[in-house]
């Protein structure tokens, strides 16, 4: 019993200090590969440059860069080279991002 109780002791304290390493090691890992810097005005005047409703566009597009850090290139469709920027949707279940 009292080799039981050890053994459950021993296992905790190293899920703890094993834990707390990955921990570690992931917000390391985070700061070194943060998305690149895009400058989301130039990005999205780019992207709503043909658009109708240029404002419009631009507001929902700046809304789109500064969570995807990511504007796919040219003026209309491409959002396979960025997934994030594809996958937005609004309230009502559309695409959010032009």
């Amino acid at each position: 019993m009292k080799l039981l109780h050890l053994f459950l002791i021993f296992s905790l304290f190293f899920q703890v200090f094993v834990v707390e390493g990955e921990e570690g090691n992931l917000q390391e890992l985070t700061k070194k590969h943060r998305p690149h810097a895009i400058n989301c005005n130039y990005a999205c005047a780019r992207r709503c440059s043909k658009s109708s409703r240029k404002k419009v566009c631009h507001r929902a597009c700046k809304s789109c860069c500064t969570t995807c850090h990511c504007v796919p290139p040219g003026t209309y469709g491409n959002k396979a080279l960025c997934p994030c920027y594809a996958k937005l949707k609004t309230h009502g279940n559309k695409p959010k991002c032009p």
